[in-house]
């Protein structure tokens, strides 16, 4: 049983990991009216995904350094109110505010996401896989929400895109605020003692770049369809509020396996098989994309890739956990990982936008994206290994 300054630290981690997708959720569906106002390019639209996970590549790893020299817990305060920041920013004007608020938001959200992880394993090494799925469900519901509210808040309330995309700093505040408690509770940073060849050997470590490329690729895959999957659901008739509260549906249904997957995980010796079945969900997902014709299929389709998504999400920051003896080293793991994985994840949108401009069909994204998912089983199945990075990298 939890004691009650634990329970604080979860709602806490519930609040944060309520924003660190729902800021990106919110634009997919908007993405049209965007580009409308704004006059800018597939590809340009593109990037504002994009541009987050370009800010996840490069400040992953200062990111785990921050952490140990000031502490995770006023390192994540930090990140937050440069988040809130970013959103208020994001709305205030034109295309330089756009991109200058979404680079904001990718910083405020670069932190949580490499140090929540690194504080699941220090405070919880009993119940990794219980409050990992606590952390996806959160983040999968929150997403969810946002992708469906974003045009009703848009067009039923007359708000624009604008002040349906700053309606969500409202979670970031109140992240802040349920945060503050670890301020109070934090312990003080201390360098880790570890052999100083440690970070730059898990570059080196087989395993370390397999749990990196299925973090990398399971990002490409949940941005791109952020980005794009409503363009395609409009491609086959649907309106813009509808194709937004599929990509909600899809955010939705992914939260049982949110949360089965963790816990399953983390009893499992090894977690190649689950990985498998996750992978095989998606492919046969994303198959229905590209050749459903009526609404059934197509929502099935949407069902299937949600659920595989959230599946592949919470394994990869699983693995993190599995893979590291400590919370130091899962610091280490998930800067090196997320570091090298988003930027791997940051070419699939604006590649996306290219792709379809210069073909003019969404078949060739779709055909692209069944072909990651077989590299993605391939990562995941050395991922799963039951083996710890740490001492194979310090042993050498």
């Amino acid at each position: 049983m939890l004691k009650h300054k634990n329970v604080i630290l979860v709602l806490g981690i519930i609040f944060i990991a309520s924003n660190l997708r729902t800021p990106l959720t919110a634009v997919g569906p908007l993405v049209s009216d965007i580009r409308s106002d704004l006059g800018i390019s597939s590809a340009m639209a593109g990037f504002l995904t994009t541009l987050p996970l370009l800010t996840f590549a490069v400040l992953s790893l200062p990111s785990s350094k921050l952490g140990t020299k000031i502490g995770n817990e006023l390192a994540i305060l930090l990140s937050l109110i440069v988040l809130t920041a970013g959103i208020l920013l994001r709305s205030a004007g034109g295309s330089a505010a756009l991109f200058a608020g979404t680079f904001l938001i990718g910083t405020g959200i670069v932190v949580g996401n490499v140090l929540i992880p690194s504080i699941i394993k220090q405070k919880f090494p009993e119940k990794v896989g219980l409050i990992t799925s606590i952390f996806s469900i959160a983040m999968s519901l929150s997403a969810g929400i946002s992708s469906g509210m974003s045009v009703p808040l848009a067009n039923d309330l007359h708000l624009g895109w604008r002040q349906s995309l700053l309606v969500w700093f409202l979670a970031a505040v109140a992240a802040i605020i349920f945060w503050l408690p670890q301020i109070y509770h934090r312990e003080k940073a201390v360098k880790v003692a570890k052999p100083a060849s440690t970070v730059n050997s898990v570059w080196h470590s087989s395993l370390a770049w397999q749990v990196t490329f299925f973090m990398g690729l399971q990002s490409f895959l949940f941005y791109c369809f952020i980005a794009w999957l409503p363009a395609i659901l409009q491609s086959h008739g649907l309106s813009m509020a509808k194709a937004g509260w599929l990509l909600s549906f899809s955010q939705i249904i992914a939260i049982p396996a949110s949360f089965i997957v963790p816990i399953l995980a983390d009893r499992l010796n090894d977690q190649r098989s689950i990985t498998a079945i996750a992978c095989l969900i998606y492919f046969m997902g994303l198959l229905g994309l590209l050749l459903s014709k009526n609404m059934i299929l197509l929502t099935t389709s949407v069902a299937l890739i949600g659920i595989s998504g959230g599946a592949c999400f919470s394994l990869a920051f699983t693995f993190i956990a599995l893979r590291s003896n400590n919370g130091a080293q899962a610091a280490v793991l998930s800067g090196t990982a997320q570091s090298a994985g988003y930027l791997l994840a940051a070419a699939g949108p604006i590649f996306i936008g290219y792709l379809f401009d210069y073909t003019q069909t969404w078949a060739s994204p779709i055909l692209l994206w069944l072909f990651i998912t077989l590299l993605l089983l391939y990562a995941g199945l050395g991922a799963g290994r039951n083996q710890s990075i740490f001492p194979m990298v310090e042993n050498k």
